[in-house]
């Protein structure tokens, strides 16, 4: 007998055995959405920002070198993150409960090993790229100034790193992985139940 079950077809025809699936299906269609929005400010924001670094290295002309790299470098990592976050996008729109509930549940495991690699790798070359550029970057500027401005501005710089480092990246996380887990821990139960009440057919 085949385990491939379609979700959609199996409720129109036994919503009262499961009652819980336009819960799933709403929640699905929530967790999409607000994926896809914060996509798009992440779009947003990361774009806005490389632009006005852009135009600071265009308007200001810094002499040194060190400057240009940490610029390239800081534009860089959110180009990075964002081709990486982008490619979320097809997973998402791909993610519909009309296919089987098989794969369904692929889909969802798919998006979750994506994340997975956004949240770890990508993530840990995005921060390291980002240091290293805003170090070099404000080198020509705090040579300029007194040392204990120049001390002060990077403690105060770095500090913000370290405080996203080690409490809003992995809250994020956490955040964001409890909310996937749900889902696929719900279609996993979903799949077991409508499979046990097929066979009982």
């Amino acid at each position: 007998m085949s385990t491939d079950i379609n979700l959609k077809a199996l409720w129109s025809q036994q919503h009262s055995v499961v009652p819980d699936i336009q819960e799933i299906t709403a929640k699905t269609i929530a967790y999409k959405k607000q994926s896809l929005q914060k996509i798009i400010r992440a779009n947003l924001l990361l774009l806005v920002t490389s632009a006005f670094i852009l135009f600071i290295w265009y308007h200001y002309q810094p002499e040194r070198i060190t400057t240009k790299i940490g610029i390239i470098l800081m534009v860089l990592c959110m180009l990075l993150y964002l081709v990486v976050y982008n490619s979320m996008i097809p997973l998402l729109m791909k993610t519909d409960c009309s296919t089987s509930s098989n794969q369904y549940l692929q889909q969802l495991l798919k998006l979750q090993a994506r994340q997975l690699f956004l949240q770890t790798n990508i993530m840990n070359s995005y921060f390291i790229l980002l240091s290293a550029g805003l170090f070099l970057y404000m080198l020509e500027y705090a040579g300029r100034m007194h040392w204990p401005a120049a001390l002060a501005c990077y403690v105060i710089t770095f500090a913000w790193i370290a405080f996203n480092w080690f409490y809003v990246r992995p809250k994020t996380i956490r955040k964001q992985q409890v909310k996937l887990q749900e889902l696929i821990g719900k279609y996993e139960l979903l799949n077991k139940q409508l499979l046990r009440e097929h066979q009982d057919i």
